[in-house]
């Protein structure tokens, strides 16, 4: 099997996009997850696919080592679809949601030692607390909602995630539309427990250099510090020819189908020619 009909899927998720990719013509897709759950779920919906679906059990700044576990030196292209699934966010059991009632846990894998969100709202210090909320969550009442945190938690522990946006929700100026007060501080905490930012810096280097030449990287991120890092690493790489000059959104018509995806942006890129 050629090298160009291998596609790591660094997200794989509940297994959509490796499902197009494999019924497109692809060969053969690494599907990386760390979360246990998703990849059973993504393997039951591909067991049609037989051996073209590899799923790995993994966090993607590991992607260079996946793939060399495999068997492999290079790829035809790499996909990372950032964020929360939506099989995580519907799970009150996880603990991603401000909607509804469940531990407050956020972890998305199973990796040992791993601090929960709970670990993180009653013992970082209450700066630490609100320099996390205002970078991560760009939440610009990040010092009145750590207070209110810091208030809270000296009374009795916080531990699930309707104690949590309750108390969000209390200490910030109440709107009649516009998002729910939390959303913002559960995106920093989300951010923080799984390492997502150092995650994807430390990935895109390793899977350009997967890259056969022609291979393409893309990535899909749903936030702008996602997207930040993702457009810089494009414009600042000179082994790459960047396809998107502007970050594609979705239509109407795919909002429409699924609201989740109305912040998404795709920035694609090709890997060179090696010079001569």
């Amino acid at each position: 099997m050629a090298n160009s009909d291998v596609v790591v899927d660094a997200t794989t998720g509940a297994g959509g996009h490796a499902e197009a990719l494999l019924e497109s013509g692809v060969g053969l897709v690494i599907g990386i997850d760390r979360d246990p759950s998703a990849l059973k779920e993504a393997s039951e919906r591909l067991l049609r696919f037989g051996s073209r679906f590899r799923p790995v059990q993994s966090v993607f700044s590991k992607i260079a080592e996946v793939v060399r576990d495999a068997g492999r030196t290079h790829v035809g292209g790499a996909l990372f679809d950032l964020g929360v699934s939506s099989m995580q966010l519907d799970r009150q059991s996880r603990g991603f949601s401000y909607r509804g009632e469940g531990p407050l846990d956020m972890r998305m894998g199973d990796e040992p030692g791993r601090p929960t969100a709970a670990d993180v709202v009653n013992s970082y210090p209450e700066d630490r607390l609100a320099r996390l909320i205002t970078e991560y969550g760009e939440e610009r009442f990040g010092r009145r909602i750590a207070a209110a945190i810091s208030r809270a938690r000296d009374r009795e522990p916080i531990t699930t995630t309707a104690q949590l946006a309750a108390i969000v929700a209390g200490a910030v100026p109440r709107t009649r539309r516009g998002p729910h007060p939390a959303r913002r501080t559960f995106q920093a905490l989300r951010l923080e427990v799984n390492r997502e930012l150092e995650e994807l810096a430390a990935s895109l280097p390793q899977a350009v250099g997967l890259l056969e030449p022609g291979g393409r990287l893309v990535v899909i991120s749903y936030h702008s510090l996602e997207d930040r890092i993702a457009k810089r690493f494009f414009s600042d790489r000179t082994d790459l020819s960047v396809l998107t000059r502007k970050p594609i959104r979705p239509s109407p018509a795919e909002v429409a189908d699924n609201p989740r995806a109305r912040s998404a942006k795709l920035r694609a890129g090709e890997r060179k020619e090696a010079a001569a």
